[in-house]
């Protein structure tokens, strides 16, 4: 099988084969409010008004392409004031037609959420508001196996460990806790990724010994994939996964060909201007159960 890069052009992207229209909805924002306004990650440091607008739609844009062809992609509108809506990941939790909107940790961003919560209520979800008291950051940092049966949820930089009773209640299964260790992977989706056929990447350094325990103990070793230090710095882990087909910021050839080998088609769409802020792939799309409707 072989890697797509989205970069090349859209006509070789509407020439792959695989790339067939899948049972997923994905919300996404456009960047044209986007910009590197503050520091609230280290990756933002040193990146202050450095991000290019332009290349950063171009990337946008081809990843929006790429995960078209794959699944349904909902768009809610950025708002003034609001630099990283881009990053829906964070707006929250949904499932099953609930979603827990997220309480951000930084003031930076606390602003977006009247804004999700205004879109998710015109699009008819029950809305589960998380106490400012709690941060929670949303999918950034709670994940749903592939089989559903338990919800992996980081805790340490940006969400508390408190949050994780909510969500709990909220959908009545188990919530895993995995404490993040590294700065750099300040939300669980930037060093972990559940995927299709019971696998998972993940960074091992970036959490700590009983973290590392609960993901090894969850799964046994022919179905993990450990990131090296080099790939998880270019945001691997933050991939978004429908089926067999995985759309990735660029990756090294020895990762591509290990997903390939396992049989998963690899889409590497470029997003270095959206690294600039501590965010790929993952981070720019919230996975949804149910297509958004009007009331």
């Amino acid at each position: 099988m072989s890697t797509a890069r989205i970069a090349v052009t859209t006509k070789v992207l509407l020439n792959q084969p695989f790339l067939v229209k899948a049972q997923a909805t994905f919300l996404m924002c456009p960047p044209r409010l986007y910009d590197v306004n503050y520091v609230i990650n280290p990756w933002m440091a040193g990146n202050i008004h450095a991000s290019s607008r332009t290349r950063a739609a171009e990337q946008w844009q081809h990843l929006y392409e790429a995960v078209s062809k794959i699944a349904t992609v909902e768009l809610v509108q950025p708002e003034p004031g609001s630099p990283d809506m881009v990053f829906t990941a964070n707006a929250g939790l949904e499932r099953d037609g609930v979603v827990a909107i997220s309480s951000f940790f930084h003031p930076e961003r606390q602003g977006e959420e009247p804004h999700f919560r205004r879109w998710f209520h015109e699009a008819g979800y029950t809305i589960l508001d998380i106490p400012r008291a709690t941060p929670f950051e949303g999918e950034g940092d709670a994940l749903f196996s592939n089989d559903g049966r338990c919800l992996w949820a980081g805790h340490g930089p940006r969400t508390a460990a408190s949050s994780h009773h909510a969500l709990r209640e909220a959908w009545g299964i188990p919530v895993v806790p995995l404490h993040l260790i590294d700065p750099r992977f300040y939300h669980l989706d930037t060093c972990f990724a559940p995927l299709t056929g019971g696998y998972a990447m993940y960074f091992p350094d970036a959490f700590d010994h009983l973290s590392l325990h609960r993901i090894e103990s969850f799964y046994s070793p022919e179905k993990r994939i450990v990131i090296s230090e080099a790939d998880a710095v270019s945001f691997a882990c933050n991939a978004v996964n429908v089926s067999r087909t995985i759309i990735l910021n660029t990756i090294s050839s020895k990762l591509s060909h290990q997903l390939e080998q396992l049989g998963f088609e690899v889409i590497q769409v470029e997003l270095t201007e959206f690294l600039k802020a501590g965010g790929a792939a993952k981070c720019l799309v919230m996975k949804l159960s149910q297509p958004r409707h009007k009331q």
